[in-house]
């Protein structure tokens, strides 16, 4: 119960103050994320120097875990190289697939703090719309 609580926590800070919700319009990577079972649309922008992540947002309307989540990685990917993003994504992706080890859940930071996503009470979903982009 205690993760579950923290991971709330987490969650309710991201949702309500998202440092990152704003849009972005010199983002040279504009990527959009639909989740159809439950109407999440939401636009990623990056802005790149070379092969680093210097900026990011996100724009765009759905649920608080999926508003949460965008804010989330976002400040795990600004600063990093893009292939890192990329691997954290992948392995984020492992995690809700429950295909992740333990020392790649520890990886995600803010994400792996539950260790697993049974506490998601969207987690089915979210697993199936990882499904669908792998």
């Amino acid at each position: 119960m205690e993760n579950r609580n923290f991971y709330n926590e987490i969650l309710t800070e991201h949702n309500v103050h998202p440092e990152f919700k704003h849009d972005l319009p010199d983002a040279d990577i504009v990527l959009e994320g639909v989740n159809p079972s439950c109407g999440d649309d939401i636009w990623l922008k990056l802005r790149t120097d070379g092969d680093t992540i210097v900026d990011g947002a996100f724009i765009g309307d759905g649920c608080a875990i999926s508003q949460a989540s965008a804010d989330i990685m976002l400040g795990m990917v600004i600063g990093r190289k893009k292939d890192e993003a990329l691997q954290l994504g992948q392995t984020f992706m492992r995690m809700i697939q429950g295909e992740a080890s333990e020392e790649e859940i520890e990886s995600l930071e803010d994400f792996g703090s539950p260790a697993s996503v049974s506490f998601l009470p969207k987690a089915p979903s979210l697993r199936e719309l990882a499904r669908r982009k792998t």
